[in-house]
């Protein structure tokens, strides 16, 4: 039941705290300049996210064809993915998160985070995963 109140609250609050981001940057730009900004951020992530996407997948074939399993490629192509759709939500503090999650640079700390949980999944039995 907190799983579920958690997810409806996250639903009301990130919306509540994007609007008063687009608020606030308006007061300071105007609104002409600030949807701007916002279909800019949007293009310039989705550029990214294609880019680094396809990084991705042309690394995690070349390890799989040298017969290498591409744990950490793989993990990079779901921080990217869920960068991708960070950025597709309009709103600042969403780009921001997505462009850390498909910048290369900053990938690395949610890389970590993302894996941790992943073994914690694979531990305690609610995760699974199939081997061919």
């Amino acid at each position: 039941m907190i799983k579920r109140n958690g997810l409806w609250a996250a639903l009301f609050i990130i919306p509540a705290i994007e609007l008063f981001g687009f608020i606030l940057v308006s007061s300071w730009f105007g609104v002409s300049k600030t949807l701007l900004l916002l279909i800019s951020t949007s293009l310039i992530g989705f550029l990214m996210m294609r880019f680094e996407g396809g990084k991705v997948l042309q690394d995690s074939r070349r390890q799989m064809q040298e017969g290498r399993i591409p744990g950490r490629t793989m993990l990079d192509g779901l921080c990217i993915f869920f960068g991708g759709l960070m950025l597709i939500i309009p709103g600042f503090i969403t780009d921001i998160i997505g462009f850390t999650l498909v910048f290369p640079l900053t990938r690395p700390l949610y890389r970590g985070v993302l894996l941790k949980w992943i073994e914690k999944k694979m531990k305690n039995g609610t995760f699974t995963y199939y081997k061919r």
